[in-house]
C-alpha cells in the first residue's frame, strides 16, 4: 500500500501532477481528446501519474511506459442519460492488478440522489483495496445543484476520508484551508473547465499554497493551445515552487520554443518534398 502510494503523492515533497484523461466515461469524444493517444503521448513523461480508464489505458498508452497509473474504476451514467450520479463500479480489482494499477478512483455524489449508492460503492472499493494493497482515490463530484463551497466540499472530503479513502481529489474554493483541516488525508484539486492559462496557474498556485497536495488537471493541460509548455508550468508550481508570474513565464517561454520547432520541422519537411 505505501510504495503504491508513493507512486502517487511523491515522498520527497508529497505533492503530485496528475493528468485527468478519464473525461470520455460519460462525455465521449472530449475536444482535443478525441484521439486519446495522441494527446496522452507527449505529456506522458511530464505527469506523475495518469488517471484514466481500462478502456483507453489498454487502446492509447504504450505498456512500456512507467507512469503510474490512477484507474478510473466507477461509471455506468452518461451525460446523455438520467442522472450522472446513478454510477457503479464498473472494473473489478483483479483486472486493475492485471492492468498494474498504483491506485483506484471512483466517484462520489454526496447530497445527490444517489449519494448512498455511490458512498456504499467507495466503501465495497476500499475493502477491496485493503485486501490487495491498492489505495483509493474518492472523487467529491458536484451536481448542478450543489454548491462548491468549503462547507460542502469540506463535507465531502472527510465523510470520503471517514470511508477509508487513502485520497481525495475535490474543488477549489474560498476558504480552502477549512477543507484542508477537516481532512485527514491528501487533498488534490480538480482543474475543472477550461481556463485561460494563467487563470489555471493561479488556481494551481492558489490552492498549493492553501494546502493542496497537488493537481489532477486535464482540460486546462490538454486543451491548452500548447500542452507540454502548460504541463512544465503546473509542475513548476507544484514541484519548484514558483509563483504564477514565473510559472507563466515558463509557459510562454516553452510555447515559443515548441512553435520555432514545428516550424523548423514544417521547413525541413517542405525542403525533402522538393
Amino acid at each position: 500500500m505505501k510504495n503504491r502510494f508513493s507512486r502517487i503523492i511523491r515522498p520527497e515533497n508529497e505533492r503530485c501532477v496528475m493528468l485527468a484523461v478519464d473525461h470520455g466515461y460519460f462525455l465521449g469524444p472530449t475536444e482535443k481528446l478525441e484521439n486519446p493517444r495522441e494527446t496522452i503521448q507527449p505529456l506522458l513523461k511530464y505527469a506523475d501519474s495518469l488517471m484514466l480508464t481500462r478502456g483507453v489505458l489498454r487502446t492509447s498508452v504504450i505498456p512500456e511506459s512507467n507512469t503510474p497509473i490512477v484507474l478510473r474504476v466507477s461509471g455506468g451514467s452518461s451525460i446523455v442519460g438520467e442522472d450522472l450520479s446513478k454510477e457503479t463500479i464498473v472494473t473489478s480489482i483483479e483486472e486493475a492488478l492485471r492492468l498494474n494499477a498504483s491506485c483506484l478512483a471512483l466517484s462520489i455524489f454526496v447530497g445527490s440522489k444517489y449519494e448512498f449508492q455511490t458512498l456504499k460503492n467507495l466503501s465495497r472499493l476500499v475493502n477491496e483495496g485493503e485486501k490487495y494493497g491498492i489505495p483509493v482515490l474518492a472523487v467529491t463530484a458536484v451536481g448542478k445543484e450543489m454548491t462548491r463551497d468549503a462547507r460542502y466540499l469540506g463535507l465531502a472530503c472527510r465523510v470520503a476520508a471517514e470511508l477509508g479513502a487513502h485520497l481525495v481529489k475535490t474543488y477549489y474554493c474560498e476558504d480552502f484551508t477549512k477543507v484542508v483541516d477537516g481532512c485527514p488525508v491528501p487533498v488534490i484539486i480538480a482543474g475543472g473547465k477550461k481556463l485561460e492559462e494563467k487563470e489555471a496557474l493561479k488556481l494551481t498556485f492558489d490552492a498549493i499554497s492553501n494546502g493542496a497536495s497537488g493537481v489532477d488537471m486535464g482540460r486546462n493541460i490538454w486543451q491548452s493551445e500548447n500542452p507540454v509548455a502548460m504541463i512544465k508550468a503546473v509542475r513548476a508550481i507544484v514541484h519548484d515552487n514558483h509563483d504564477v508570474e514565473s510559472a507563466f513565464q515558463l509557459y510562454e517561454e516553452n510555447s515559443r520554443s515548441n512553435t520555432s520547432l514545428k516550424t523548423a520541422r514544417k521547413k525541413k519537411a517542405t525542403t525533402i518534398q522538393n
